[in-house]
């Protein structure tokens, strides 16, 4: 019987048994096709939303070097408008708030921001064709920018008002308070640290905005509107356009529910608009020193009050006291 069991234990093994398995697993290895990048679509941003321009218009975006980096939503007329509409309907609610609050949101921008530098620092190195460690310089600068007018919130109001000294049996107090929708048409060779600039000290003084992206280099724009979407910033306060600069600012400057103009990025049409925005009575700061300069043009350590206060109207308040 044992002679009969080691015959049949070798003949399964000489016939029947299966193959050992082959190293890595018995199959061959299957090739593994190449992955497709996955392309980012750039948007607008407006009323807390991502919508494609109405007009279903894009237009590429190149890097330094001529290289195409993405396609761009390119605003229209309807677009800027519905920018304004979402704006006037966010003022309300966001000039109500506590200054306190709003400085916490504006630093939770900075912490969000902060945790995205490397994405920041390489799109801002396509973009303008700097090393990577001057974008991140541009990088922190940005987050910094936003950490400074935090602490502005609930301190300008009694820096640029106060009791003030009259004569007679009264009390006179003067307070600042935000003048409404801001239109700002973003420095055209400073993508971050210059948008961030101008946009920042808008909203830390309780005005909302419609933003005019630089034409050239607008992708790190919507990259920061996606920081403002999950900062706690409600939405319409801070609204987004990429575009051509000449076909979005003669509505934006005309606009009747436009209070004031930041003309940093309009360059040579900057006193056309000026000139629209009269027939309105509309504010406009005027370009200044740095609007035609590099993200470098902007790297100076304290910014002051001086883009806060243009876009401020100070209240006054007369009450008699007893003689």
């Amino acid at each position: 019987m044992a002679e009969r069991r080691g015959s049949k234990k070798s003949t399964k093994n000489t016939q029947g048994a299966e193959k050992p398995p082959e190293a890595g697993g018995g199959r061959a290895a299957t090739p593994v096709p190449a992955r497709l990048a996955v392309r980012k679509t750039y948007k607008l941003y407006l009323g807390g939303a991502f919508p494609r321009s109405e007009s279903g218009r894009s237009y590429p975006v190149t890097s330094a070097d001529g290289a195409h980096l993405a396609n761009a939503a390119l605003a229209s007329r309807k677009d800027a408008r519905d920018a304004v509409a979402a704006a006037r309907k966010a003022f309300g609610g966001w000039a109500g708030r506590t200054a306190y609050n709003r400085g916490q949101i504006l630093y939770r921008v900075a912490e969000v921001m902060e945790g995205r530098r490397e994405q920041f620092a390489a799109q801002l190195a396509d973009a303008r064709g700097l090393s990577r460690s001057e974008a991140g310089r541009i990088v922190s600068a940005a987050v910094d920018r936003w950490v400074y007018y935090a602490g502005w919130t609930d301190k300008f109001a009694q820096v640029l008002g106060g009791a003030n000294p009259v004569s007679g049996p009264f009390y006179n107090h003067s307070a600042p308070e935000p003048t409404g929708v801001v239109a700002v048409f973003a420095p055209r060779d400073a993508p971050l640290l210059g948008l961030t600039s101008v946009v920042a000290p808008v909203i830390a003084t309780g005005n909302t905005a419609v933003v005019v992206a630089s034409e050239r280099a607008p992708l790190a724009a919507v990259d920061l509107a996606e920081v403002l979407a999950t900062s706690d910033v409600p939405g319409g306060v801070v609204n987004l356009l990429t575009g051509r600069v000449g076909e979005l600012g003669p509505h934006l400057a005309a606009h009747a529910d436009v209070n004031a103009l930041d003309l940093t990025g309009a360059g040579t049409l900057a006193v056309e608009f000026e000139k629209a925005a009269a027939d309105t009575l509309t504010r406009v700061l005027r370009p200044g020193p740095g609007a035609d300069g590099g993200e470098d043009a902007w790297l100076g350590a304290d910014p002051g009050t001086s883009r806060m206060t243009p876009f401020l109207e100070t209240k006054t308040v007369w009450h008699p006291v007893g003689v």
